[in-house]
């Protein structure tokens, strides 16, 4: 069995989570804290749509973007060389994408959980907001923020049809393991398609596990 889908997997899971776990809590902490119902309204929709998109559509939107014929991708590859299409930052940047409005709703979650008088006490002393957010507001939702942390490592990891759009599926390079399973069926080794099957699986369970115990930890610290 070709272990490179799983290393690329994991690299591009690793390297997204760390982007997508601290905008995703800044970015929901900062709607949190929004005051304009109707601002906060079209933000929630805003950053959640790529939830409901289908992940071949927001590829295409990625694809429009970094394209090598398009103003962002073109002056990426004019002025520092670098291609993203079909290339590994793509399935990072694919991964990070699809990935966040999981982390971002579940950070809006968490913080919504935190007593409002605690916050209010804590700007009546004085408090600035990134006190707020550091001394208290962070550490009271830091269990909710981990079990979202956790559901979009996991997105990240079994992120197909985005990856497919703006990566491609190149063989030790950006194949990661749902592109492996896909690759391997349409070759029809069906015997290889379960073994890769069986370690996303096991891999999606204990997730599953660390995310169940996050929120069991979160609902009694709120609770």
């Amino acid at each position: 069995m070709d272990l490179s889908p799983i290393i690329i997997s994991f690299q591009t899971a690793i390297i997204a989570i760390f982007f997508t776990f601290f905008s995703g809590t800044l970015i929901a902490y900062l709607v949190f804290r929004q005051k304009n119902q109707g601002l906060k309204i079209l933000l929630n929709s805003l950053f959640t749509l790529p939830l409901v998109l289908p992940p071949t559509v927001f590829g295409f939107f990625l694809l429009d973007i970094f394209g090598v014929q398009q103003p962002i991708g073109k002056f990426l590859l004019d002025f520092f060389s670098v291609k993203v299409v079909f290339s590994w930052a793509a399935t990072v940047i694919a991964a990070v994408a699809v990935s966040f409005p999981l982390m971002y709703r579940s950070g809006i979650a968490a913080f919504e959980q935190i007593d409002p008088d605690l916050l209010a006490a804590a700007k009546t002393l004085g408090f600035s907001e990134k006190k707020i957010f550091f001394k208290i507001a962070f550490p009271l939702a830091i269990n909710g923020l981990l079990a979202g942390g956790v559901l979009a490592f996991a997105r990240g990891l079994g992120e197909f049809g985005a990856t497919t759009m703006l990566a491609g599926n190149i063989a030790g390079k950006t194949r990661t393991l749902p592109l492996a399973i896909y690759s391997a069926v349409a070759a029809g080794d069906w015997s290889l398609a379960r073994q890769y099957v069986t370690i996303i699986v096991l891999i999606c369970l204990l997730i599953l596990f660390l995310t169940e115990l996050f929120s069991r930890k979160s609902r009694r610290t709120h609770g």
